[in-house]
């Protein structure tokens, strides 16, 4: 009785190990996974995936398997993980002709997870946010735009590069303006500076020299005001801070592509 009992463990456990993928050649092993990705069962393709990683070690297949994972990662609402996978890529195969792909897949993961459902819903952009996955996100757009100029994905990024500038911008100027209205004069100065100095070209400096108007005439630096308000009115002559009748519904930052 009891020798039966254990065999019956023993099967017990040997059944619960086995892994149906241990005869599949490699290629079907792909296949399954893509498959998978495909139908939307990223949580079975990333399993897949992994046990591709290491059969294939080593092949381009590997390095497919790697960049496929981090997309069903991103898609399982992981860009953590996504995104350490993506530097594990980076970092082992820095000549790989997929590159261009793996620094876009890393700026993409970053960028929406800024902006993502919840932030939509309440009505909060990436400007009202921290910054630092923003910041990322630009860098690996930066580093894709400059190294590979000319891959398929780098006019996309350079739009989003654009959005984020923007966006860096706006940040700063949310705060600028969260000093201003408790007050907080010299402060809103501060950070109203900070932007036009550091992104200079973005629609966002137009309400940061508006705020520096605004804080000089607070504080009664009047020459300071006035000479603001000149730049001010050089640079934007419809200014809807200056003139709101002429402000327009704004577009659509993802209508750009």
């Amino acid at each position: 009785m009891a020798l039966g009992m254990s065999a019956a463990i023993l099967l017990s456990g040997c059944a619960q190990n086995y892994d149906p993928t241990s005869a599949w050649s490699v290629d079907k092993l792909y296949q399954e996974a893509k498959d998978e990705l495909a139908a939307g069962g990223y949580d079975k393709a990333i399993g897949y995936y992994e046990k591709l990683e290491g059969r294939a070690a080593g092949t381009p297949m590997a390095q497919q398997a790697q960049l496929d994972k981090a997309w069903a990662q991103y898609k399982t609402n992981e860009p953590i993980q996504a995104v350490a996978t993506l530097d594990r890529f980076i970092k082992l195969h820095p000549a790989s002709p997929a590159l261009d792909y793996a620094l876009y897949l890393k700026g993409v993961v970053n960028f929406n997870d800024n902006l993502g459902l919840f932030s939509t819903l309440a009505q909060q952009d990436l400007a009202e946010r921290d910054p630092k996955q923003a910041k990322e996100s630009f860098e690996a757009f930066r580093e894709l735009t400059t190294r590979f100029p000319q891959s398929k994905y780098a006019e996309d990024a350079r739009l989003r590069m654009a959005y984020i500038k923007n966006s860096l911008a706006r940040s700063e100027v949310y705060v600028a303006r969260y000093y201003f209205e408790r007050g907080g004069y010299v402060a809103a100065i501060n950070r109203a500076q900070a932007a036009v100095q550091e992104f200079r070209d973005v629609p966002a400096v137009e309400e940061a020299l508006f705020i520096l108007v605004k804080s000089y005439d607070k504080l009664g630096l009047v020459q300071l005001r006035d000479d603001t308000r000149r730049v001010l009115e050089a640079t934007y002559p419809n200014s809807v801070f200056l003139y709101p009748e002429r402000a327009v519904a704004p577009k659509s930052w993802w209508k750009f592509w």
